[in-house]
């Protein structure tokens, strides 16, 4: 069962009534029947739910969920405290040490962050266990493009961090005279040292909501 919260679902309802979404949904069905799909359904548009849409101050955007068991939870780069942290998360701990100080946390739940304001948001939100971007081009893309096109609409203005060639291209038409727009190299361990190390995103985030009157972010991790 997919839930989605109800302030996200009323500014999404019409692209959920679109021929785009209802073949997603008849795609997804099948899927979950026959495969491992992560994350578990629940879990889907657990991003939104964490994190209403007035409150969002900055947007992480992913690409497709961890694809291995004990891992996807709707959050994009986070993962379950008792989980092993992922290479890209610990490159992600390794920038924001250099840049803020702050301790390299000994797990990869990044809830505190959703908590905060902080939308975690994958460009795809689904994935077969063992298949990276086997979802991809199956529908999500235009959903999520339009969640940012929703949150480029709103009147406060909000950090969105693009990471990598996908979130560059979800990210695209973001209005940054309004908006931070911080773009960056992937925190993969293939390509964090062409550009994401050294990149100053956390506190150049917080120096921009401070700026803005709004409560910086504590990216910490307790």
């Amino acid at each position: 069962m997919i839930r989605i919260a109800k302030n996200w679902f009323e500014l999404l309802k019409d692209e959920f009534n679109t021929e785009n979404y209802k073949n997603l949904e008849k795609f997804l069905g099948e899927e979950y029947k026959k495969y491992t799909i992560y994350p578990v359904a629940e879990d889907i548009f657990n991003a939104l739910n964490l994190v209403p849409y007035k409150n969002v101050k900055v947007v992480i955007i992913g690409q497709d969920p961890y694809h291995e068991p004990n891992q996807a939870m709707g959050l994009s780069f986070s993962v379950p405290k008792e989980t092993d942290i992922p290479p890209s998360l610990q490159n992600i701990y390794k920038e924001i040490n250099s840049d803020v100080g702050a301790p390299i946390p000994t797990h990869g739940d990044l809830t505190s962050w959703a908590k905060q304001g902080v939308l975690l948001l994958n460009s795809v939100l689904t994935v077969r266990r063992g298949q990276a971007n086997s979802h991809k081009n199956k529908g999500w893309e235009q959903i999520t493009t339009k969640i940012i096109e929703k949150l480029n609409e709103r009147e406060e203005p909000i950090v969105f961090m693009l990471w990598g060639r996908n979130a560059k291209e979800i990210g695209q038409n973001i209005n940054s005279q309004k908006h931070l727009v911080l773009m960056a190299a992937h925190p993969s361990p293939l390509s964090a040292y062409n550009g994401f190390f050294g990149c100053k995103h956390f506190s150049k985030a917080n120096k921009f909501l401070k700026e803005h009157n709004m409560e910086p972010i504590d990216w910490s991790i307790k």
